[in-house]
């Protein structure tokens, strides 16, 4: 019998081969699940613990026209543009999901999450698993990855976005450039005065397609304990 890391390395190989002549993406070859957990400053609230509804991969090299038109509106530097193109990164896209509170019923919905003016978010996180296509017997495994972006740095940006016209599709990243943020621009109006309050809509993850195969130790449930909202 063979080494089980080389059959293994093999294997991945030939899947690779096999994925250029059809011009399809290892990232399509898996299901995924994805969970969005709001973590707030103060230590005796509960995280908002979300999951998506569906998560969508779309490699980002197919996509090169709309990051370099991103360029050209300053919404990020050519620089990291071009990196990510050059590491054949993979985009996870999710646009619904619903909440993890068992006090709380209801169907899938549009993410409508209010992000700013409010100062009790510490951070966003998301955590990423999958399972290979088809394999309906295996357990989904938590990617060897982390996905952050705190207030601090999505605020600095929102107060940027406040001289923007546009009121949809705007863009925002955490520094890693892992996890982008579609928010959306709205209007409340009271008697007194006029806000800007900023809403997200979607949420999109970056990961390399090299670390599409690298999952770290545990389940689900383990990964999720410390954001469990009860």
């Amino acid at each position: 019998m063979g080494d089980p890391q080389a059959r293994k390395s093999a294997t991945l190989n030939r899947l690779r081969t096999q994925l250029r002549r059809k011009r399809e993406a290892l990232a399509d070859q898996f299901e995924y699940k994805m969970f969005i957990a709001f973590v707030f400053k103060e230590q005796k609230k509960k995280p908002a613990l979300f999951e998506a509804a569906e998560v969508v991969p779309v490699m980002t090299n197919n996509y090169e026209e709309s990051i370099m038109r991103g360029v050209k509106e300053e919404a990020y530097s050519l620089e990291s543009s071009l990196e990510l193109l050059e590491k054949d990164v993979v985009q996870l896209h999710a646009p619904r999901y619903h909440s993890m509170r068992k006090d709380v019923i209801g169907a899938t919905e549009a993410m409508d999450f209010f992000l700013w003016p409010r100062n009790d978010i510490e951070k966003i996180v998301c955590l990423l698993f999958s399972r290979w296509k088809g394999d309906e017997e295996s357990a989904y495994k938590p990617m060897d990855a982390q996905f952050v972006f705190h207030h601090s740095d999505y605020e600095k940006q929102l107060m940027r976005l406040l001289a923007r016209k546009d009121k949809a599709g705007l863009i925002i990243n955490n520094p890693a450039q892992s996890m982008f943020l579609f928010v959306d621009r709205q209007h409340t109006e009271t008697p007194k005065s006029k806000h800007i309050v900023f809403k997200l809509s979607s949420i999109c993850l970056y990961l390399p397609q090299d670390q599409l195969t690298h999952w770290a130790p545990g389940t689900i449930d383990e990964v999720l304990q410390p954001y469990l909202p009860y």
